[in-house]
């Protein structure tokens, strides 16, 4: 019983630091230009980055997850000069288009950062990764995308977020 309460812990701080991360993303995107910020600025603005991806050119992307309880992902790349050359939020329709059978996992991590997340399925031999994102205006959303054993993608597709208050049956 104390494990399971522990877990609802676990998952209520996750969320509400979510919400809280949420509401300071705006801030923080203002504060930084392209072509003028500074590495040492997104680092202050944003902290540490999920994960440090190779750029084309010789820069650095930058993930800033936002996910279980957030809607967005940011890629922010670093040019090989230091200076940020872009700051995208990457989890949207035209991101989710160019996810096409054949693609291996590693790409599709590059492109829309670490999903919410993955569930294996061994009697498939499938794992699907999901994100959660808002579709405008604000309706709440799962992208999922289906890899085989290979991790090659199959398949993909989204659902209404049954996770979210607006989306559940009464």
């Amino acid at each position: 019983m104390a494990a399971r309460w522990n877990l609802v812990a676990q998952w209520a701080a996750a969320a509400f630091a979510g919400l809280v991360l949420l509401g300071c993303d705006p801030q923080r995107i203002d504060a930084l230009e392209e072509g003028v910020a500074t590495e040492a600025d997104v680092r202050k603005q944003f902290g540490e980055p999920e994960k440090i991806w190779d750029a084309p050119g010789g820069g650095r992307t930058f993930e800033y997850n936002r996910q279980p309880a957030g809607h967005r992902n940011y890629m922010i790349t670093i040019g090989p000069d230091g200076k940020m050359s872009a700051l995208r939020q990457v989890l949207t329709p035209e991101n989710f288009a160019k996810v096409q059978p054949g693609m291996m996992m590693e790409d599709v991590r590059k492109m829309l950062g670490k999903p919410m997340k993955i569930t294996p399925y061994d009697l498939q031999r499938e794992v699907v990764y999901d994100w959660r994102y808002l579709q405008a205006p604000n309706t709440s959303m799962v992208f999922s995308v289906v890899f085989n054993t290979d991790y090659r993608v199959l398949r993909t597709g989204s659902v209404l977020d049954p996770q979210a208050p607006e989306n559940k049956v009464q």
